[in-house]
């Protein structure tokens, strides 16, 4: 069982034993954060058709021909397309692009896997509709798209720098800076009505998450918009929209009511009396059981109105997700990805990378809200 349907199965035995009835549990769902991530998954499907994630890639590999330089410009480059785009997409497609650029430059893929890994999480740390977390905590909170970019922004970049400066350390082979012979990503195809009109929705949706729109909204807004064409047909659409994400959540979202309801998390009431305390249960329940159900937890515990709590459950969260290859899903999929393709990146090999860099960038993000 996955963990989509490990929800599902749970959710159903709570209803069958009588815990809450089919209409609560119904009830339970957020509506709106369901309808934000499905439209988000419409919106980035039809940037990957149109060729919009290839050619970002090509733009940021033309910047450079160095070992070093393509580690910084593969880390800024995937960082701040995850602010805007679910991190998850951001990885899945990098991935196997820069194991063919590493591999036709004869260079080590693995700290570029892990920079692709690292700079997914953290870069989706900046914004509401960085990750699926992110996405929760607007839905929740009621801070703003303009507002918690402007907070979360500088621990992203910071946090970029750290990754950056612990892979220099780490793998000597990166240091050099010495130009390579060819510095290519292969042919770049780009549908250029597709390329243009899922362009220009993007623009506008990202306008309107800063101008305040409602975020759920906005983004049915825009996904539907660009399930109107003739260019594309919309079952490959659909067919690139994460159904077990949605279920996953869907079934959390039950479980969570559950737990409020049983008051499962009176230990965790009394454990958590200080923005310390609260950031270590987060980054500790977000390795044990995931970020999204560590946020789903946690929620009714954040004290109403406090919004430095709320943006230490989305940074925590978030970057817990780096101190092990199994802390988040972009992790997994840098992993899968390169095993499918011929690599290992082994889970000491992350630890040694993940461990210090989630630690620095954690106190960075308690000293910045504290």
């Amino acid at each position: 069982m996955n963990r989509a349907t490990i929800a599902l199965v749970g959710s159903a035995f709570l209803i069958a034993l009588g815990v809450l009835n089919l209409q609560e549990a119904w009830q339970a769902i957020d509506a709106n954060t369901i309808v934000f991530l499905l439209s988000m998954m419409v919106v980035n499907a039809n940037l990957s058709y149109a060729g919009f994630f290839r050619r970002s890639l090509s733009v940021i590999l033309s910047i450079t021909r160095s070992p070093l330089g393509l580690l910084i410009t593969l880390t800024f480059g995937s960082g701040i397309l995850s602010a805007f785009f679910l991190n998850d997409t951001i990885a899945l497609i990098f991935t196997p692009l820069t194991l063919s650029l590493t591999q036709a430059l004869g260079l080590n893929p693995i700290p570029y896997l892990l920079a692709i890994a690292g700079a997914t999480n953290i870069g989706s740390v900046a914004t509401l509709s960085g990750n699926p977390q992110n996405i929760l905590i607007g839905s929740f909170s009621g801070i703003s798209y303009l507002d918690f970019l402007r907070v979360l922004t500088p621990v992203a970049l910071v946090g970029l720098v750290i990754q950056v400066i612990l892979l220099w350390l780490l793998y000597p082979d990166v240091r050099s800076v010495k130009p390579c012979q060819q510095l290519t990503v292969g042919n770049q195809r780009i549908f250029k009505p597709l390329f243009k009109k899922t362009l220009v929705i993007t623009i506008g949706l990202l306008i309107a998450f800063t101008v305040g729109l409602p975020l759920g909204e906005s983004a049915l807004v825009a996904a539907s918009l660009l399930l109107i064409t003739r260019r594309i047909k919309p079952q490959r659409i659909l067919q690139k929209v994460d159904w077990n994400l949605l279920v996953m959540f869907s079934g959390l979202f039950i479980l969570t009511r559950v737990t409020q309801k049983l008051n499962l998390l009176q230990p965790f009431t009394h454990a958590i009396n200080s923005t310390a305390s609260f950031l270590g249960v987060t980054v500790v329940l977000s390795n044990l059981i995931s970020n999204v159900p560590a946020v789903l937890l946690l929620h009714p515990l954040v004290p109403p109105g406090d919004s430095k709590y709320w943006l230490l459950l989305a940074a925590g969260s978030t970057l817990a997700g780096n101190l092990t290859l199994f802390g988040s899903v972009a992790n997994l999929i840098v992993v899968e990805a390169a095993t499918d393709l011929g690599y290992k990146l082994t889970f000491w090999e992350h630890l040694k990378f993940g461990a210090p860099l989630t630690v620095c960038t954690l106190v960075l993000v308690y000293l910045w809200l504290h």
